[in-house]
């Protein structure tokens, strides 16, 4: 470069930094203050191999990798010149521009004008932030950051040199980006899948990929059904505000007209409240349909929290009708509570109602049925309170608890009104030996008021108070053994919990069983003091559980256990063996096996087995095998029925009726690197089967911009409304557009 020129341009407004030697091209970085008013001073930073400016028209020509930085928008191009009189900067060859939102423009030439915030750019190719993809002949962009495709394409999808075509893309005549709206406009644009237009609009729009929520209309839904005969439901999204929506979700049908729904959503700082419902009137008996379902929270203060869920519909029927959430419930729970939490206290104050929409318990046991639905309960109050004391420095605590219910029913008289007391010592303790102490003592005290609870058959009812006093004491002892190698460590650990309390005193003439109905001996609760789940029976009698847990860990993968206990009951009339239906003095043995060898297999297994036969009385298995390429999932439960033994023993649940023998397999296979297939059966074992209870199976493309879903199920229903009945689905989605879907 002349001296004369390096003197005149060191001397410009522009500065220039230079280095070469031996010849080579002299590489220029370049900064200026724009030539604006002096509060719109917009600094631009630029370097390329060779630099020189015109004296005259004011006008710099850059060569040879030419970088430009302004307003955070990077340009670099094989040449660009720049009029600092007009402030237009004219790029040429492999022109890229990379703007502050990530999106990046290649072309072959743009002429920049206003601080580089419009102009036109030829033969571009953009990639977006979200990595989507436009192109087009032309992009324009005005002051205000709007940009103009003239005869664009635009795609999300991947393209390589072996497929250069993207699966689908939307060709337009014009395609206009809003920057204040974020929106996206075409006019006559076809969409097409591989090169093959099968849709075409006049003109269509769709927020932008930045936009995370906005009003509008969603995909619809569309479906078949024997009660609704063909439908569709529509989808309106209001987005009210960044913390709260409504979704309109009417559903249009041929057999029973326009259902109104809607689902409303809302978030603030310390809460939150969704709430949807239906509605409709059944065309066949003129009856009013509908269900609601409500679920809110809200921090009162440091301390306290409201909280409430309402799950309801107004038949059993109704929520299998519509293919709702909870068809399968047997029991709709909604619950109002108010709860404390501070430090190593809890408070609660609960209320509780349910709604029975069971067809399975009608149809199997219908007089259990109608008992059930003739006397449901509502719980108001349900109020309960525990601390956990300080520790001493022996490390002993005391824990307190207090419960109280109130216990109503819609149409039977009987009412409930109860209080409890738990207070209890407990010192953990391990032995110079290792061995691991626990001793418990408790003294458990009620008080119930009762009116006209049903002792017998014979309609022989009890008003009135009554009182009881339950202590027990008990102690856990374990031994841990452990043994090293370089690859697994095994540890053997005997466990014997032995429990003092008194026999009898549950007065089960005069208090009802409310919450203590569901007794169930398994690995899970038979090392506890008290196995039952509830308050209105004590786990009297005295007796010692004995048990063994092995477990073997691999240093860098892999993991097997097994625990195996039973107990032995000093009296054999103890009460939870009553509930059992078991009146020995040993029980039967429980226990599990888990299995995790290797991370292509889980596996694990829990069984109760008669002490006497060996018959298994209750196993289930559940395993994982394969890989992410083909993997099966295998569950069978099996648990044999048994019958009601009387007044306190009235099980809770209809499935302890009955044998229940089930299988569920499922296999899926990953078949290429877009396309998984998956099938599965529930099949029903037991002597009276009746084959498979349901069984399906999908297909499934996924690629980065598309995917398809083919559905299909088939139902072996006990309700003849649902008997042998299939649905079908298509589930279409275009990545940033949104899909269609069908049953």
């Amino acid at each position: 470069m002349p001296s004369d020129k390096r003197k005149h341009l060191l001397g410009a407004v522009f500065g220039i930094v230079a280095a070469g030697a031996l010849g080579c091209a002299v590489r220029a970085a370049v900064a200026e203050e724009a030539a604006a008013p002096a509060k719109e001073k917009t600094p631009i930073y630029f370097s390329a191999d060779s630099v020189e400016e015109n004296s005259q028209t004011k006008v710099i020509t850059a060569a040879g990798n030419v970088h430009i930085n302004r307003n955070g928008t990077v340009l670099t191009a094989d040449k660009i010149t720049y009029d600092r009189q007009n402030d237009i900067v004219t790029a040429a060859g492999n022109v890229v521009i990379t703007q502050p939102d990530g999106a990046v423009v290649r072309a072959t030439s743009a002429r920049l004008e206003d601080k580089m915030t419009k102009g036109e750019v030829m033969d571009v190719k953009m990639l977006l932030a979200d990595k989507s993809r436009v192109a087009a002949e032309r992009i324009k962009q005005s002051p205000n950051k709007n940009k103009y495709f003239f005869y664009g394409v635009y795609s999300p999808c991947d393209i390589c040199a072996e497929n250069p075509s993207p699966l689908w893309q939307i060709k337009a005549k014009k395609i206009t980006h809003d920057a204040e709206a974020k929106d996206v406009y075409y006019q006559h644009a076809f969409i097409q899948i591989k090169d093959i237009p099968v849709f075409y609009m006049p003109f269509m729009s769709h927020p932008d990929p930045s936009v995370k929520r906005r009003s509008g209309l969603l995909p619809p839904s569309m479906r078949s059904t024997s009660y609704l005969g063909s439908a569709v439901e529509l989808r309106y999204f209001w987005n009210i505000s960044d913390h709260e929506d409504l979704l309109l979700t009417p559903i249009l049908s041929t057999d029973q007209g326009v259902i109104p729904g809607a689902t409303y959503r809302k978030i603030w700082y310390d809460g939150d409240l969704s709430v949807s419902g239906t509605y409709m009137k059944d065309k066949d008996t003129d009856d009013a349909r509908y269900n609601i379902f409500l679920k809110g929270r809200q921090e009162i203060n440091d301390f306290w929290r409201a909280s409430v869920d309402i799950n309801y519909a107004s038949d059993g029927s109704y929520l299998k009708d519509l293919s709702m959430p909870g068809k399968t419930e047997t029991w709709l729970t909604s619950r109002l509570a108010f709860e404390r939490f501070e430090n190593r206290n809890y408070a609660a104050i609960e209320g509780y109602s349910y709604k029975l929409v069971s067809y399975s318990l009608r149809e199997y046991h219908e007089s259990e049925f109608e008992e059930r639905e003739y006397g449901k309960p509502y719980i108001l109050p349900l109020i309960t309170y525990e601390h956990i004391g300080d520790t001493y420095s022996n490390g002993a605590y005391f824990k307190n608890t207090v419960s109280m219910a109130s216990v109503y029913r819609e149409h039977d008289e009987t009412t409930t009104q109860r209080a409890t007391m738990i207070n209890s010592w407990n010192l953990p303790y391990t032995s110079p030996f290792g061995e691991k102490y626990k001793f418990s003592a408790s003294v458990k005290s009620d008080l119930y008021y009762v009116e006209n609870y049903d002792v017998s058959e014979e309609a022989d009812f009890y008003t009135g108070a009554v009182g009881r006093i339950f202590p027990q004491a008990g102690v856990e002892w374990r031994l841990p053994f452990v043994k090293a190698t370089e690859t697994t460590r095994q540890i053997v650990e005997p466990i014997i919990v032995a429990v003092a309390a008194p026999n009898g005193g549950n007065k089960i003439n005069k208090i009802p069983n409310e919450d203590s109905l569901n007794a169930q001996l398994d690995d899970t609760n038979i090392l506890s003091l008290d196995r039952y789940n509830g308050y209105d029976r004590n786990d009297t009698g005295s007796r010692v559980s004995y048990g063994i847990n092995w477990s073997s860990y691999g240093n860098v993968i892999g993991r097997t256990s097994m625990f195996v206990a039973q107990s032995y009951y000093f009296d054999k009339d103890e009460s939870f063996s009553e509930s059992l239906g078991d009146e020995n003095y040993l029980s039967d043995y429980v226990g599990r096996i888990y299995a995790a060898p290797t991370s292509y297999l889980d596996f694990n297994y829990r069984f109760r087995i008669d002490r006497t036969n060996f018959e298994l009385k209750y196993n289930e298995i559940t395993a994982r095998i394969g890989s992410d390429i083909l993997s099966a999932y295998i569950s069978f439960t099996s648990i044999n029925g048994r019958q009601d033994n009387g007044a306190d023993s009235g099980l809770y649940f209809f499935d302890d009726y009955r044998e229940r023998k089930e299988l569920y397999t499922s296999l899926q296979a990953k078949i290429s690197r877009n396309w998984r297939i998956s099938a599965y059966n529930r099949q029903d074992l037991t002597d009276s089967s009746v084959g498979s209870l349901e069984h399906g199976g999908r297909l499934t493309y996924e690629d980065e911009c598309f995917k398809l879903m083919f559905d299909i199920q088939k139902y072996n229903s006990s309700d003849p409304d649902y008997d042998d009945s299939y649905e079908y689905s298509v589930t279409f989605l275009l990545k940033t557009l949104g899909g269609v879907g069908s049953n």
